[in-house]
């Protein structure tokens, strides 16, 4: 495995742990998926500048637009539920009270 290859998939999986493990906040639940989302984006950019694929090279635009609208939700959410709730702790949301 060369130093790139163990870069980009140790940067998915830290995370994707930091998501599974310290779920306390929203904002950190966020900003892990957005950082798994960003390892991903530059993993398949740097993927089709090594093998030359042209008909391919909108992916990564397409990933980063998906990124950024996820994000963009996300944020939202937290408002949302900052307002509604009053915190953004996980284990006090419940779906049924709302």
């Amino acid at each position: 495995m060369t130093p790139v290859h163990f870069t980009f998939s140790s940067t998915f999986i830290l995370g994707l742990t930091g998501f599974t493990l310290h779920r306390f906040h929203l904002l950190s639940a966020l900003l892990c998926l957005e950082g798994m989302m960003l390892s991903l984006f530059t993993a398949i950019s740097i993927w089709l500048l090594q093998t030359n694929f042209t008909t391919l090279s909108a992916t990564p635009m397409l990933l980063l637009a998906f990124s950024a609208c996820e994000a963009s939700a996300g944020l939202a959410l937290l408002v949302a539920t900052a307002r509604t709730h009053g915190t953004n702790h996980l284990k006090n949301l419940n779906l049924l009270q709302c």
